[in-house]
């Protein structure tokens, strides 16, 4: 479908999609861009009506249900609009397996294994007799994730069945812990890497963020040397690990700030820095940190967090983030 011809179609779906009336085909070719303007001459008239049939068959085709009919008995001729109620998608739910492998997906668009099932296509391709064009292939560079170099070797464990081990650093710990796992899988969690498993010397499901992963995780033993539970929901499980631990929160805001954050927050006083107008110390408690560290962030230099030390990290990186956005305009 060329460009612009797509691109009149979008206007047109916008356009049926935002009004509850019939709109008659004069009311689209004046307000719709796209189709050939009303100079008075038959010759556009004719030109608008061959492209106006052929996109009402074109938006037929796709599935969009686009209506006939007229607003009042008023109404001299047929108007057409686009039931936003039979247009719009129900609510999606997935199975745990499901959504495993749409994270999963997204993940590997970005990573190594992506050159191989790619070059692997092409081979079965020019085997089935078909002239494949490599120069015109699409330019995909595998490259990892630095943010998340446990990603790979999870990832390959889980799908390979083998028995993992690495070293686990948790914040209320010194030192890194060495875990023995069964990974059942690697989801994505609210801008987050986990994997999910059985902890062998915990004898128990658990839950563990890959930017805690200590070094490069080792798979061991045989392929297949077990099966994850049935009917196992990677994304339920860590749901329920991950927002239902609370968090407390400690916070600096100057005086007469912060009034949204401050109906939600305990007070514990000014804090003591000798100003003749110190800030107040604010204590906050979460099951949702990403959710707060968005919040904190967009109270910028007012507010300063005071512990934990992730939280603080966590509102920095957005606004550099937002800072390196600005920057960039």
């Amino acid at each position: 479908m060329a460009a612009k011809r797509a691109e009149r179609l979008v206007n047109l779906v916008i356009a049926l999609l935002s009004t509850r009336q019939y709109v008659t085909a004069a009311r689209i070719r004046a307000t719709v861009p796209g189709y050939e303007a009303d100079d008075g001459t038959e010759r556009a008239d004719e030109a608008f009506k061959r492209m106006f049939e052929r996109d009402k068959a074109e938006l037929r085709e796709m599935g969009v249900p686009l209506e006939t009919g007229r607003t009042s008995a008023f109404d001299t001729e047929d108007g057409y609009r686009i039931a936003r109620a039979d247009y719009e998608l129900p609510e999606i739910r997935l199975t745990g397996e499901e959504a495993a492998a749409v994270g999963l997906a997204l993940r590997l668009w970005e990573s190594a294994q992506l050159a191989g099932a790619a070059h692997s296509a092409l081979v079965k391709l020019k085997a089935a007799g078909i002239d494949v064009d490599t120069s015109r292939a699409i330019p995909l560079q595998p490259r990892l994730d630095a943010g998340e170099p446990a990603f790979e070797p999870c990832y390959a464990a889980a799908r390979d069945r083998r028995q993992l081990e690495f070293g686990y650093q948790r914040p209320d710990e010194d030192t890194p812990a060495r875990r023995r796992v069964q990974p059942w899988g690697v989801v994505a969690w609210h801008g987050r890497w986990y994997l999910v498993g059985m902890d062998l010397d915990r004898g128990a499901p658990r839950v563990f963020r890959l930017s805690r992963v200590v070094g490069t995780p080792k798979a061991t033993g045989p392929a297949g040397a077990f099966e994850p539970p049935a009917e196992l929901d990677l994304a339920e499980l860590v749901a329920g690990q991950v927002s239902g631990e609370e968090q407390l929160v400690v916070v600096r805001a100057r005086p007469g700030t912060a009034i949204g954050l401050r109906r939600h927050a305990t007070p514990l006083g000014p804090v003591d820095d000798g100003s003749d107008r110190p800030d107040d110390l604010l204590q906050l408690r979460t099951t949702e940190p990403w959710r707060l560290a968005d919040e904190l962030a967009s109270y910028g230099a007012d507010v300063l967090v005071e512990a934990p030390t992730e939280m603080r990290e966590a509102v920095i990186a957005r606004l550099t983030r937002l800072a390196a956005m600005g920057t960039a305009q």
